[in-house]
């Protein structure tokens, strides 16, 4: 190899280097600060719904300095002027605002309502479970505002996806479904 292409290759590598090594703070400011998170309102001391502008974190933490602004807040755009003072929560603990996190630690460890499954960890990929009201009347947890979740898990139980989705058929479809009862069958 000659000089010139021995030095063209160095440079090559150091660039591709320094561009990996500015990179990796960028890929984990996105990944922390993606995704809907619940804060309290420094205004009005309330339970809001706020999107972090995760590629502006990623961008600004490329270059050095990470900074937070938000996407969306549930309170916009009538106070979108607002000084953003809730972002101080959420670069706190990133972790424990997040919705997917606060439902997935509610659910966990409880049971079923219906059939009395015990929930473990939510997965993304696996259907949502539901939550069942005092009449009955099954919604999944995605249904709700996510400002509202913190109360209404509260009021109502929690209730796995097979036990949603024979809740929802009864009540739609009840032509469809036959009741029998369990003490009367014959066992043969």
């Amino acid at each position: 190899m000659t000089t010139p292409i021995l030095l063209s290759s160095a440079a090559f590598i150091i660039i591709i280097g320094l561009f990996l090594f500015r990179a990796m703070p960028a890929i984990q400011a996105y990944c922390t600060y993606r995704g809907r998170r619940l804060v309290r309102c420094p205004e009005t001391q309330q339970t809001e719904t706020v999107d972090v502008s995760a590629r502006k974190a990623a961008s600004t933490a490329f270059w050095g300095d990470r900074t937070l602004r938000l996407d969306r807040c549930s309170r916009w755009p009538e106070r979108q002027a607002c000084g953003q003072e809730c972002l101080q929560q959420i670069e706190t603990d990133p972790d424990n605002c997040l919705v997917w996190n606060i439902v997935s630690h509610w659910y966990e460890g409880q049971n079923c309502a219906l059939c009395h499954k015990r929930f473990g960890r939510l997965r993304h990929l696996d259907h949502s479970p539901a939550l069942m009201d005092a009449d009955r009347r099954t919604t999944e947890w995605k249904g709700f505002r996510s400002k509202d979740l913190p109360g209404i898990f509260s009021t109502y139980r929690p209730v796995c996806w097979d036990c949603h989705v024979m809740e929802t058929f009864r009540r739609e479809h009840p032509e469809l479904v036959v009741h029998r009862n369990r003490s009367s069958q014959s066992h043969v």
